[in-house]
């Protein structure tokens, strides 16, 4: 048996068994789920940073509903919060780098 002690999508176990393999999973605690949410975010994260793909920046955006859902914000609201902070301070859009502030 290969380990893998990770976090998974919801489908994987039925995508494995319907490949012939068998596997073992678990449910996790609110506080490992939490735990191993934000270790998924660093490892998405890297695999963008690698690999530059759109895909990875889907994964990401999977994994940030979920943490936001797990702490009692859903999907409508967290763009709701989105949008709000865009409004105030803006998107990304112009290319703006701050080099400095003097006083």
């Amino acid at each position: 048996m290969v380990v893998y002690n990770k976090l998974i999508r919801d489908k994987i176990p039925e995508i494995i068994r319907n490949h012939g393999k068998e596997c073992e999973v678990r449910i996790l605690n609110d506080e490992e789920y939490l735990k191993e949410l934000n270790k998924k975010l660093g490892e998405e994260l890297n695999e963008y940073y690698e690999s530059g793909e759109v895909e990875e920046l889907a994964d990401i955006a999977e994994i940030i509903y979920a943490i936001a859902e797990h702490k009692g914000v859903s999907g409508e609201e967290f763009e709701k919060i989105r949008a709000c902070k865009r409004e105030k301070r803006g998107g990304f859009e112009k290319k703006i780098f701050l080099v400095g502030v003097s006083e």
